[in-house]
């Protein structure tokens, strides 16, 4: 181990190190964006894999020694390649942290190879423990006081991401690559993705895909609105930085898997901070004195005549008073409101969490929180990250429960979901889809072939409800259901007939498609003709709903209207407008896709 040491010493004395440029892609722009810089050891040491490098450094307290000659070796290699594009320099927290990098020994670097600061990004790497906050976020705002931007580098790998990102508030956070590999098929990790892009444009910060491989996983992250990647998918690292991406990895998915992600029928009352609030005309110096006697406090709402008009920042306000020399003296008599930039959001306790999240995604402010109301009158603050934190454990908690070959929520997620609506009193029609024929038709083409057609009626059914229309879940089996909370419900199951009537023809030999159907065994070992596979749809509108008390007794219902479906030949739908009464339906229908009639129960 000595004999390391030795070798150590040797190269970052004599900087026998070489960086290795990865591209960071823009998807949008379809260029490079950024170069990361990554080191190696001479090739004939032991010490040329990185992580043998700077495990040596650690046991022999040279990791800053070390980060400096990397950093040094970094710039004048990037500069000698005159790229002009933005450097990504990886720097560890210990190191950051260290009195000597703050001496601007960096910026001595960059001078000499004439990069302007603007270019450079300081990356986080986060391998170790990070406890002390608030030195971190000195060392951050000195940084970024000489021009640095900020990246925090593996979310989802360090010891402390979430925090360390609400702590920091990064320019770009790069995603761990086990969250990217394989997410095009995990719907885990597609869930944990889209719920880091919403909370990064919430924080006015910049994703950035690391270990994209392949074009699927390309294209599921671009779906997420995620514009930033990096991965062997674009370019391996080389010393020589690739300086162009082919025109052909950006290119549009050809086939584009409709996804439907559990919509959560939560409402942001479950977040509620209740913040005692003040008037908006309490002095400066008062609401100093209540950000000192409370140190866990971090924002104040203003509340005049039982109405919300602002919320006050701790560190806004603190970075206001303390501007100036004489800042407490000049201000401290004065009403806080004169200290508000803006109008807080503002959402009554019984909006649902989506339509909130949906609203901040799409306003580019950096509100960290927001009033909640009831009834037009102040209830409590609620926080973007607990907002955040409450959709990805949702998601995650439905993606669990998906269906693995169509990705579609299944039985446990909708169930909440039903039961979530006819708590709130919402008005709402649920239609239960199933297959006809579907054994013989296995039996005869393979299980290969039947889940064709199972992901034939997963597509149908998602392309047909419009994003804040309705719910698709696939419940088991050749079994989905659609709960529509819009009025074109029956429009859209004859759609869906029509389209599944064309689109399965292609499933069968052109000797089934003649016949209109196949021989096949039944149950019994006897051996039967069986039609094509058609659709039967069991609908139960909202009024029948209504009567309902949970999901147990709309699922009755509507497994009664799918059995009078299925006995109509072909695909058809029955639908039922009334409560049950006595098992008895009273101004229910038959619908027959083909011919049409009308029937009456």
């Amino acid at each position: 181990m000595h004999k390391l040491h030795e070798q150590l010493n040797h190269i970052i004395k004599n900087k026998q190190l070489t960086s290795l440029f990865q591209p960071i892609v823009s998807s949008e722009q379809k260029n490079i964006y950024a170069y990361e810089a990554l080191i190696r050891g001479p090739s004939d040491s032991p010490l040329h894999n990185p992580i043998n490098l700077f495990s040596v450094a650690e046991r022999y307290e040279k990791t800053v020694a070390l980060e400096h000659a990397c950093r040094s070796t970094s710039i004048r290699q990037f500069s000698e390649q005159s790229l002009s594009q933005k450097l990504f320099l990886n720097v560890s927290p210990s190191v950051l942290l260290d009195p000597e990098f703050k001496k601007g020994k960096t910026l001595d670097f960059l001078a000499e190879a004439n990069i302007p600061a603007a270019s450079i990004v300081i990356e986080i790497t986060e391998h170790q423990p990070t406890d002390n906050y608030q030195l971190m976020r000195d060392a951050v705002a000195h940084y970024r006081s000489m021009g640095f931007e900020i990246a925090l580098d593996d979310l989802g790998a360090g010891y402390s991401g979430l925090r360390l990102w609400t702590e920091l508030l990064p320019d770009y956070v790069k995603i761990d690559r086990h969250f990217i590999q394989d997410i095009d098929k995990d719907p885990v990790k597609l869930n944990f993705v889209r719920s880091i892009q919403s909370m990064a444009i919430a924080t006015n910060c910049h994703v950035i895909a690391e270990g994209i491989e392949t074009e699927e996983e390309y294209h599921a992250v671009v779906a997420l609105g995620v514009s930033f990647f990096q991965g062997y998918y674009f370019a391996r690292p080389t010393a020589q930085a690739i300086v162009q991406i082919a025109e052909e990895k950006f290119s549009e998915k050809r086939e584009q898997k409709k996804v439907v992600a559990f919509k959560s029928t939560s409402f942001i009352q479950e977040i509620i901070q209740e913040v005692p609030a003040i008037s908006a005309q309490t002095c400066n110096s008062e609401v100093l004195r209540l950000f000192q006697k409370d140190s866990h406090l971090t924002v104040i709402p203003l509340v005049e005549g039982g109405v919300a008009v602002g919320l006050v920042y701790k560190d806004k306000f603190l970075s206001k008073l303390f501007s100036s020399r004489y800042g407490i003296e000049l201000h401290g008599k004065k009403p806080v409101k004169a200290f508000i930039d803006l109008k807080p959001f503002i959402f009554d306790c019984k909006v649902a969490v989506a339509e909130v999240s949906q609203q901040l995604t799409n306003n580019m402010r950096t509100d960290l929180a927001f009033i909640i109301t009831e009834k037009g009158k102040y209830r409590g603050v609620g926080m973007v990250m607990d907002l955040l934190q409450l959709i990805t454990e949702q998601q995650l908690k439905s993606a669990q429960h998906a269906n693995p070959l169509t990705l579609l929520p299944g039985i446990t997620p909708i169930n909440h979901i039903v039961d979530n609506m006819i708590m709130d009193d919402m008005r709402f029609t649920v239609a239960y889809f199933d297959l006809d024929n579907f054994k013989p038709f296995n039996d005869i083409y393979s299980y290969e072939k039947g889940d064709q057609a199972i992901k034939l009626v997963a597509e149908l059914l998602s392309a047909s409800v419009e994003e804040e229309a309705g719910y698709v879940g696939h419940i088991g089996g050749d079994d989905f259901i659609i709960i529509y909370t819009g009025q074109n419900w029956e429009k859209a199951c004859r759609q869906i007939l029509s389209d599944f009537e064309r689109r399965s023809l292609h499933l069968y030999k052109p000797e089934h498609q003649n016949a209109g159907g196949m021989q096949a065994y039944d149950r019994q070992g006897e051996l039967r003709f069986y039609p094509l596979l058609s659709l039967s749809i069991g609908i139960v509108c909202s009024d029948a709903i209504m009567a309902c008390q949970s999901h147990i007794e709309v699922a009755d219902m509507a497994t009664e209207a799918k059995h009078q479906a299925k006995k109509i030949l072909g695909n058809s739908y029955f639908v039922n407008r009334r409560a049950l009464s006595n098992q008895q339906y009273s101004k229910s229908d038959f619908r027959n896709f083909i011919d049409e009639p009308l029937l009456t129960d």
